[in-house]
């Protein structure tokens, strides 16, 4: 009788039990469908994160060298514009100072000294 009275209370727990396996079967079920797809799916996209890094890495390495050609440009056309502003300078200095010496008033010759003067008729050799 309590054999019985054991049996008859395991019933709905066999019964659980038993519908608790055949929820574990399908899920396993599921997971050996949709799980190796995922895994490849995941893979893939690492392997384009991964793609994208180079890309983006090499990008940054180009934009840097351009930065520094441009820096070395800009440093070259410095110098340059130095090298323009010391001609400029020089161009207009020796332009005042010719155009100075073209508008000089002529000067009266000073006399010469007498005990430098030659005698008459003598005239200074070149």
């Amino acid at each position: 009788m309590s054999l019985t009275a054991v049996l008859m209370a395991a019933l709905p727990a066999f019964r659980d039990l038993a519908r608790a396996s055949r929820s574990a079967e399908k899920l396993f079920d599921t997971l050996r469908r949709e799980f190796p797809p995922t895994l490849e799916a995941i893979r893939l996209t690492g392997l384009e994160i991964t793609e994208l890094t180079d890309e983006l890495n090499e990008g940054v390495a180009k934009a840097s060298q351009a930065v520094q050609q441009v820096d070395t440009s800009l440093t070259t056309v410095r110098h340059q514009a130095r090298r323009v502003n010391i001609g400029t300078r020089s161009v207009i200095a020796g332009v005042q100072a010719a155009w100075r010496t073209l508008n000089r008033r002529p000067t009266t010759p000073r006399p010469v000294p007498r005990d430098r003067q030659l005698p008459p008729g003598r005239e200074r050799s070149p």
